[in-house]
């Protein structure tokens, strides 16, 4: 169509190679690089790229800014059209007017649509559409939910507004994280919806939907919780002992300037390119945190990155600049004034977007004002401070840091949750004395009992001292001999398995020494696409994780979703209480044909390697009956015949289900106990509420009889295994091999500390412990029985 004509065209698509979004920073070097000296014409989709074009120009100095269209003419067409139109010689104006132009020729090769063939279109633009849905998030609109909405709305083209009715604020715009967060939406608190635009059903109906399934919220992500002093009394966050100088490594307040300046043009481009490079910075540690840790420990920023990109914070701070302030200033006020309305919020969990707010806010200043860090970053010790943004947590090392005390925050907030994932010992809600702590002075911290001692005695420094070593002994020795089976001392094997959630999991289990993979959570194929992953998609990761592996055996659970964990291509209703309601295999055997086409990829890669299939949520046998009878037409389906390695088994997360083990155990080659919702169930405590935290404690003796008469049930005909939680605890091991319990399947990287464990144990001894554990009084009890625990006095 150019007739040869060279026509530049740059592309500034994507936050990354596998992120969608914008970055204003790639959009003025796309500039830079189309730019052939008579302009450039930008075209933009929706939402977020039209902010950070509008960003970009303000990043671009007076020359080339002058030079540069922002057009929203539609990209496939308005690309053809602008590229021919500059091909013949026309200038950035002409090319621009001829790409808004462009979808001329295809409307003139359709027939107009008459009114009543399209009712619900011409119903969007008649007016606003409205509608109410309730919070059912345990939590409220917190910051996962919220910005998990604040994302879809901007990628519809439609005006959404909010308001909380129940408490009637005022009304907000949906595509805007702070204004959003200020609504104070909890849960059971209603909250109603204006929609206008375009598409302003799609709209309508896509939020309805997404607030009817919890706003994708699932009950493996991490619980939000604010940081704040939870006890008087310190508590435990990241296990291990670190002893060393106190460092305060935290900047201290920031000095803002009360500065005015002339030129508003020349302070927004300052504050624009300062939100750049924080915005930059931040997905750097997004990434590198969803390399090194985990992608639910990287989503922690994905709130961050939405606050810089919000409009109504922006909109302020330029308000702020056009009236004569200069950009730290005009910043600092605007967000102050969003930190003062977070903060004024009377639910905790509310309140912590507060801190985000300012975290962010503070990152934005720091770059603007030229901060470029405090003077004893870097120095190793005990890091002593009053709380962490996650962007700090996930810069420390543990190289340098060796422990982390900190006045406020709790063991489940976002510092936390990056702390223990580092391996950095970690005591938080020590209260506000620890800030008193001098640089130099020595401070002993033990992240596992939740205890520090400031210049400690010498007993107890060598106390501390000889924890430290017997637990880098432990280390060194467990990783040396991670390879090696596990056998108790009196000779009984327990297998060590993985967790694994991706195929990069495999390969960090096989290094690590993984017997096998004890739970591969398959879902992680399903989740956030429009279709299901076909059959050969299926079996092409299955053969890969059994290939990273190297021939190990793998336990595919099947997909284990609904209710609390979604799936975009198979809406559900929502459910008044979804851990209660259709999920696991019940929701598998509503669609047969989903549950058969994973079952088909399963069987073809077990005719190659040991697979195990693992089903889950089973609560009654006719269930686990029905799902069989789908795996034997899957082994029809495949026509190879049964595959000898082949494996069936069922996961116990029902307390029904471990009464019933005997029952199962005829029909099953093992069990796995899914200790974190068999506790949720039989102590009637959600395992998100901290509030709870304490009830739903899998030490608890209900819980752990509930796992002596599955292995009781289990007899001789089923292997036991724990995949919760609990089985990475040192202090459950002997629990559990003493009930009966031969397989712990772990997060990859503990491993070989568990394998360490269990050679630690006699399984007759074991067997004695838990029989007392299971008649204790409390589940404390039972921890004391297991492994009685010393206790220092920390204000020594």
């Amino acid at each position: 169509m150019l007739h040869g004509r060279q026509v530049r065209i740059a592309i500034a698509a994507g936050l990354d190679e596998n992120t969608f979004g914008t970055d204003a920073t790639q959009i003025v070097e796309a500039i830079t690089d189309a730019d052939q000296g008579e302009g450039v014409v930008v075209l933009m989709d929706l939402g977020s790229a039209v902010l950070s074009a509008e960003l970009a120009l303000e990043l671009l100095d007076e020359p080339h800014r002058d030079g540069v269209l922002l057009c929203p003419a539609p990209l496939v067409e308005g690309l053809v059209v602008a590229a021919v139109a500059a091909a013949g010689g026309a200038d950035r104006h002409e090319v621009a007017a001829e790409a808004l132009a462009a979808l001329a020729g295809k409307a003139a090769q359709l027939p107009t649509a008459a009114p009543e063939e399209h009712p619900a279109r011409d119903t969007a633009k008649s007016g606003d559409l409205s509608g109410v849905f309730t919070v059912s998030n345990a939590h409220g609109l917190h910051a996962r939910p919220a910005a998990r909405l604040v994302q879809e709305v901007r990628r519809l083209d439609a005006e959404v507004r909010l308001r909380n009715r129940t408490t009637g604020t005022p009304w907000v715009p949906a595509g805007s994280l702070s204004k959003v967060a200020t609504l104070g939406a909890l849960h059971g608190h209603e909250v109603e919806i204006e929609v206008s635009g375009n598409q302003a059903r799609e709209a309508l109906s896509h939020i309805l939907a997404l607030a009817a399934r919890n706003f994708d919220e699932t009950d493996e992500a991490p619980a939000e919780v604010a940081p704040a002093i939870l006890s008087r009394e310190p508590r435990a966050a990241s296990p291990g002992v670190g002893i060393g100088p106190a460092r305060s490594t935290r900047f201290g307040p920031i000095e803002v300037p009360d500065e005015t300046a002339d030129d508003p043009a020349t302070e927004w481009r300052r504050l624009g390119k300062a939100l750049a490079a924080v915005r930059r910075n931040v997905r750097q540690l997004r990434v590198r945190t969803a390399r090194e840790l985990s992608e639910d420990e990287a989503a922690i920023f994905d709130a961050h990155l939405l606050l810089l990109d919000d409009a109504e914070l922006l909109d302020q701070a330029r308000e702020r600049i056009n009236g004569g302030l200069a950009a730290a200033p005009a910043w600092h006020a605007a967000v102050g004034r969003l930190h003062d309305e977070l903060a004024a919020l009377t639910d905790p969990y509310l309140q912590a977007r507060a801190a985000d707010v300012r975290a962010v806010g503070d990152q934005v200043l720091r770059s603007l004002l030229g901060i470029t860090g405090p003077a004893a970053q870097g120095a190793a010790g005990v890091l002593v401070a009053g709380d962490l943004t996650p962007a700090e947590a996930a810069e420390l090392q543990p190289d340098q840091v060796v422990a982390v005390l900190m006045a406020f925050s709790s063991p489940n907030a976002h510092n936390a949750i990056l702390l223990r994932a580092k391996g950095i010992p970690t005591v938080v809600g020590a209260g506000q004395a620890v800030l008193n702590i001098e640089d130099g002075e020595l401070v002993a911290v033990d992240g596992g009992r939740g205890e520090y001692v400031v210049n400690p005695p010498a007993e107890v420094r060598e106390a501390y001292a000889a924890r430290a070593a017997e637990l880098a002994e432990r280390s060194t020795l467990a990783l040396k001999h991670a390879a090696a089976p596990a056998h108790t001392r009196d000779g009984a094997e327990v297998l060590v398995a993985a967790n694994i959630g991706a195929v990069s999991d495999a390969r960090v289990a096989a290094e690590m020494g993984a017997d096998l993979a004890g739970l591969v959570r398959t879902e992680f194929l399903f989740m956030g696409r429009a279709a299901a992953p076909d059959i050969d998609e299926q079996e092409a990761v299955y053969r890969e994780i059994a290939e990273a592996l190297g021939g190990r055996r793998i336990t595919l659970r099947t997909l284990d979703i609904g209710g609390d964990k979604p799936l975009d291509f198979l809406p559900s209703p929502g459910e008044a209480n979804p851990f209660l309601g259709v999920r696991g295999i019940r929701l598998s055997l509503n669609h047969p044909q989903l549950l058969t086409d994973q079952l088909v990829a399963i069987v073809r890669v077990a005719h190659d390697t040991p697979v195990s299939v693992m089903f889950p949520m089973v609560s009654n046998l006719d269930e686990l009956l029905a799902a069989r009878r789908l795996l034997d037409d899957a082994i029809k389906q495949v026509g190879r015949g049964q595959p000898d390695e082949l494996q069936v088994g069922i996961m116990i997360e029902v307390p029904g289900a471990a009464l019933k083990a005997a029952t199962f155990a005829l029909h099953v080659d093992f069990f796995s106990i899914g200790t974190n919702d068999l506790t949720q169930y039989a102590m009637a405590a959600d395992r998100n509420n901290d509030a709870v935290a304490e009830v739903g404690d899998p030490f608890d003796p209900g819980v752990l009889q509930l796992i002596e008469a599955t292995c009781r049930g289990a007899g001789d005909q089923a292997l036991v295994a724990v995949c919760g939680e609990i089985a990475s605890d040192e202090r459950a091991a002997a629990l559990l091999v003493g009930l009966g319990v031969r397989e712990l399947s772990v997060t990859p990287r503990a491993i070989p500390g568990t394998k360490q464990t269990v050679r630690s144990l006699d399984s007759q001894h074991a067997t004695t412990l838990a029989k007392l554990a299971l008649h204790a009084d409390s589940a404390a009890t039972a921890r004391e029985i297991v492994t009685p625990l010393t206790t220092v006095d920390h204000r020594a």
